[in-house]
């Protein structure tokens, strides 16, 4: 028997259907081991020696590969085609031959599409684990335990509140940062335009614009207000106006090329709003399916037989004039040879997504992108015709521009386009009208448009992937990881798709940049890369690379030790002075509001920074920049500084009462986070400056009874009465706190009735009651724990057994 090991179980049964009876096909799971989670799992002293342990989820299927492999006869690792993949096998290697020495052929074969083909061909030209690849690993990974580990400790010593630091994500967090700081400091200038509407001699009008005024071309600030834009305007509705030039080209527009796994995120995450954690996990999927090349490449390369088969497809669909003379060869911009192998494409360009079995319907969705996209680069270009039609007064000082494009043959964009990052469109798509040169063209309005400059957009996940990999900065395998853990560890926050940096975040890359300036610089983890690739090539021993790295990082780390409070305090107000304290025309932004000569200052406490006077503890005044979630401005009433939003005590309870806010808007929390009782979402338009203890406690006090059948609160659709099992929505005039058991009553008169629920039984497998509601809020329906469904037409006037509703309640489930 031959054993081969894969990854996934999906991958294993996939390949298995490909291989003879004399193949036992299993999966390890992902990684099998890791460095121990402890602070001498890397040895600096004896050549960066690894301490690696089995994780504890996996102990049981590395003992049912041990099993197997004594069945065996010839071992074969068959786990992904990258370093993580060479690594899981190497790892997997030397767990098996602890107990004793593996004596049988040991064979590593790749497979960069889980097809009959590529595997049987894979299979037929084994190799060596390659060591350089394993070496790459393992330098990339010692480096990331040795910043994490030696890091974080002085984050959270010397920055409370702070969570973890890492060699890539607290520079991905210092690009989210400083945006916010761009966006900050950003002052909008004003500017006009002038725009003019003409009228052909016959009659069909068209839009240009002011290109030359007085003979100078006008630039983007030429007109600085409104008098300026109106004076100009006023003396140009004075001329006549003739066709001074008419000018025809043609251009063209070149398809993209295939996709590679930052480019799939960001177009997943234009076209389809995907997370890039989201388009891995699908592409995983379609790849373990076989119907998709790897997903983790920097790659536009495709392989020669699929070039072939593309152009067939193009033949076929499309016809001839959507096919190039030649193939379209696109430049692999990747440096690491041994890591550039195909770029993501369909494994079969025949199968379309209209014919997918098994595939949910986000798996059809990023399928028909990748199989669009990858059709598209081959195909032809997009030709356009030109026109560009200035306008001239009669002595030939002012100008207006009309430029017009036509699209001529749509050739790749007949299936694909790509999208962009914003609104704006550098190509003008209108058409003109047809004009010759002296023809006189009749002035119809004039009219001056204002504007101002915008600040810097914040990053979306396409954006800041496509900074990632423009700065060099992470691998394709590595940028879905390093977008989640800085939202998981709160360093930004993603609204809108936009991320916005948090500021615990902010006050992270402040400490950072001050005090460990060349771990966050762009240039220096761009050059890390670059050396694990030249690990990965055999061109670097990695031993070098890592003591290169770690002589002069633990100095530093050591060195920090040193630091006092009051001087991180001095530095990181420094460094944020425009953000915590912004300038204000006749105003000391410094100044206590609640003491005479108190001035404010930045605090560290134990949660966070915060605002303090430095006349505490005498003046109490603080307020909050940094919260345990995202972070609200709110003053500490109680002066506790270290109590982040908290507002005051429970009188019944004792415990704290907070104003937190999640991603659902703003909350009040009863108990801190570790011991919370109860949390209560505020009403959306509820103004939190309002806030008080005894208003908070009122409404930690919802849902309340008003007699024994009868309570209010406020649910996700605003404010309630519920009596029974039924909810009527309360009027807009009524407040939940204050709502007698009279008003109440009135508005339940008119609310249609609701009867209690009829119990018809008890469902076999779950054992719950099922249960049928006569009327309900979209009419009359049946339920069984967690499941609803509405009664369809043909039983509304019958009455329902348990039988029925079973079926009914099975059907629901079918379809959902």
């Amino acid at each position: 028997m031959k054993l081969l090991i894969v990854e996934s179980p999906a991958k294993a049964k996939t390949i298995n259907k490909y291989l003879g009876s004399d193949f036992k096909v299993i999966a390890s799971v992902g990684h099998v081991r890791d460095l121990k989670a402890e602070n001498n799992a890397v040895d600096t002293e004896n050549n960066f020696k690894p301490l690696w342990e089995v994780s504890k989820d996996k102990e049981k299927q590395i003992k049912e590969i041990e099993k197997l492999l004594k069945q065996a006869d010839e071992l074969y690792l068959a786990t992904d085609p990258d370093r993580e993949g060479e690594a899981i096998s190497w790892h997997l290697l030397d767990i098996l031959s602890e107990k004793s020495p593996i004596t049988m052929p040991v064979k590593r074969v790749v497979f960069h599409e889980i097809t009959k083909k590529a595997v049987q061909e894979a299979m037929a030209n084994p190799r060596d684990i390659d060591q350089n690849l394993v070496n790459a690993y393992m330098a990339r990974r010692i480096l990331d335990y040795l910043v994490g580990f030696n890091l974080s400790p002085v984050l959270w010593r010397k920055l409370p509140g702070s969570k973890a630091a890492g060699r890539v994500q607290s520079v991905a967090t210092r690009l989210v940062a400083e945006r916010e700081g761009e966006i900050e400091d950003f002052v909008k200038e004003e500017f006009w335009s002038i725009d003019a509407k003409f009228k052909t001699q016959e009659g069909k009008e068209f839009d240009s614009k002011l290109w030359t005024y007085n003979n100078e071309k006008l630039e983007k600030f030429s007109i600085k207000n409104e008098k300026q834009a109106k004076e100009i305007e006023s003396e140009l509705n004075k001329l006549t106006y003739f066709v001074s030039n008419v000018e025809k080209k043609k251009t063209t527009r070149n398809p993209f090329a295939p996709f590679t796994t930052s480019t799939l995120q960001q177009e997943a995450s234009r076209k389809l709003r995907f997370a890039a954690k989201k388009t891995m996990q699908v592409a995983q999927k379609l790849y373990e399916n076989g119907l998709i090349t790897y997903m983790r490449t920097d790659s536009v390369n495709l392989a020669q037989d699929a070039v072939v088969a593309i152009r067939n497809e193009i033949n076929t669909n499309y016809g001839e004039k959507y096919l190039p003379e030649k193939p379209i060869v696109y430049a692999n911009k990747s440096k690491n040879a041994q890591e550039a192998h195909e770029a993501i494409r369909p494994s079969d360009v025949t199968k379309s997504h209209r014919n997918l079995d098994g595939i949910d319907a986000d798996g059809i969705k990023l399928y028909e992108l990748i199989w669009k996209r990858t059709i598209a680069s081959q195909m032809e270009k997009a030709q356009f015709d030109q026109v560009s039609i200035d306008i001239s007064s009669q002595d030939k000082k002012n100008t207006f521009r009309s430029v017009g494009t036509t699209l001529t043959f749509d050739g790749y964009l007949k299936i694909y386009n790509e999208d962009k990052d914003d609104d704006n469109d550098d190509e003008a798509s209108k058409l003109l009208p047809l004009m010759n040169e002296g023809e006189k063209s009749d002035l119809v309005e004039l009219k001056s448009e204002q504007h101002f400059t915008q600040p810097p957009a914040r990053y979306s996940e396409a954006t800041l992937v496509k900074k990632l990999e423009e700065l060099g900065i992470g691998r394709p395998s590595t940028y879905a990881a390093i977008l989640a853990r800085i939202v998981d560890h709160e360093y930004v926050k993603l609204e809108k798709m936009k991320f916005h940096a948090t500021e615990r975040g902010r006050l992270v890359t402040a400490f950072l940049k001050k005090y460990f300036p060349i771990y966050v610089e762009y240039n220096f983890t761009a050059g890390m890369e670059d050396k694990l690739d030249d690990i990965s090539n055999g061109d670097i021993d990695y031993l070098k690379i890592l003591r290169e790295f770690w002589d002069p990082f633990i100095s530093t780390v050591k060195n920090s030790s040193g630091l006092q409070l009051e001087q991180i305090e001095k530095d990181l107000q420094e460094e944020l002075k425009n953000h915590l304290f912004k300038p204000q025309d006749g105003v000391d932004v410094y100044k206590c509001p609640d003491c005479a000569d108190g001035k404010l200052g930045l605090k560290l406490g134990k949660f966070g920074g915060f605002i303090g006077c430095s006349n505490y503890p005498e003046c109490k005044y603080t307020k909050q920049i940094v919260t345990n979630e995202i972070p609200v401005a709110a003053t500490d009433k109680n002066g506790s500084n270290g109590d982040a939003g908290l507002i005051g005590n429970d009188n019944a309870t004792g415990l704290g009462i907070y104003l937190k806010k999640g991603p659902y808007g703003n909350y009040l929390q009863l108990g801190d986070n570790a011991n919370h009782v109860k949390r209560f979402s505020l009403p959306k338009n509820f103004d939190e400056s309002t806030l008080t203890l005894e208003k908070a406690q009122e409404f930690l006090s919802l849902p309340k009874k008003l007699n024994e059948e009868i309570e209010v609160g406020i649910g996700r659709f605003g404010p309630y009465i519920k009596r029974a099992n039924a909810f009527t929505k309360m009027p807009a005039n009524l407040d939940p706190l204050t709502i007698t058991l009279d008003e109440a009553l009135e508005i339940l008169k008119d609310a249609p009735s609701r009867e209690a629920a009829i119990n018809l039984g008890v469902e076999p497998k779950s054992k719950k009651d099922v249960l049928w509601y006569k009327t309900g809020r979209y009419g009359p329906y049946v339920k069984c724990g967690k499941v609803s469904a509405s009664i369809p037409a043909e039983y509304k006037d019958k009455e329902i057994d348990l039988k029925i509703a079973l079926q009914i309640l099975n059907d629901k489930v079918k379809k959902k």
